[in-house]
């Protein structure tokens, strides 16, 4: 559900292509492309083209995107796109207003899109809640939580999911990250509950092992700590699912 790929503005150790090859050979459903900087639309419809294996994009609404802008939403929608991120890396620089906002939640509502909250802070991340509630937008994904760029408490955390799936990304434990010991992750989604969490990588930095590894990795130490089988089914497959088809 999140992972990034070449062609990038950041070294990236895999492009669209090899991920999804990638994924396909290890047995995947599908995975989806994210880029902070452009559409993944496009080049996922190629990548499909090419390899037979369902990989999927959306856009984010960073500045390359014009900010909270409904023209890339619908357009994103209208090539095939699956998800809108609210601002990720400029996130400090684009306001959250509501009139923009709402324009973007009813495009998400009329074509079945996912509305993922990005960079957002907890504040923010509640006022977008509220609109979703009030527009009718159900599929809404938390992105990773944990990180401390989004920072919200356990508190936080179980009034978010009683409205929205949370993302939880494995690249948050890793060194040059912000080295999250996996046994917050794993008390989270215990006390959360995992019919309201999905497990994701946000791997594709050179530095990282690849995103398929990576959700190796992640499943496992899952398994270690006393996440059951069972759960980890309902977070990588289940949950995703849901949201994207």
């Amino acid at each position: 559900m999140h992972i990034h790929t070449n062609p990038d503005v950041k070294p990236r150790l895999l492009d669209d292509y090899e991920a999804a090859l990638d994924a396909k050979k290890s047995g995947m459903k599908a995975i989806v492309l994210k880029s902070h900087v452009e559409s993944t639309v496009g080049r996922a419809y190629l990548v499909r083209r090419l390899t037979g294996f369902p990989v999927w994009g959306g856009v984010t609404l960073n500045l390359p995107a014009g900010g909270l802008n409904q023209d890339a939403v619908r357009t994103a929608a209208l090539m095939g796109g699956k998800i809108v991120w609210l601002p990720t890396i400029h996130h400090h620089d684009i306001r959250i207003e509501q009139e923009p906002l709402q324009d973007i939640l009813h495009h998400v509502k009329e074509h079945n899109l996912v509305l993922a909250t990005g960079h957002l802070k907890p504040p923010d991340i509640f006022c977008v809640l509220d609109e979703c509630r009030s527009i009718g937008v159900e599929k809404i994904l938390i992105n990773h939580p944990l990180t401390s760029v989004v920072g919200a408490s356990l508190d936080e955390q179980k009034e978010m999911a009683r409205q929205a799936y949370l993302e939880h990304c494995w690249v948050a434990t890793m060194p040059q990250h912000d080295r999250l010991d996996p046994l917050i992750m794993v008390e989270t989604i215990k006390e959360v509950g995992s019919k309201h969490c999905i497990l994701a990588t946000d791997f594709g930095q050179k530095h990282n092992p690849s995103p398929v590894l990576g959700m190796q990795m992640m499943i496992n130490s899952m398994l270690k700590h006393g996440i059951s089988w069972r759960e980890i089914t309902i977070m990588c497959q289940d949950n995703p699912e849901k949201l994207l088809f």
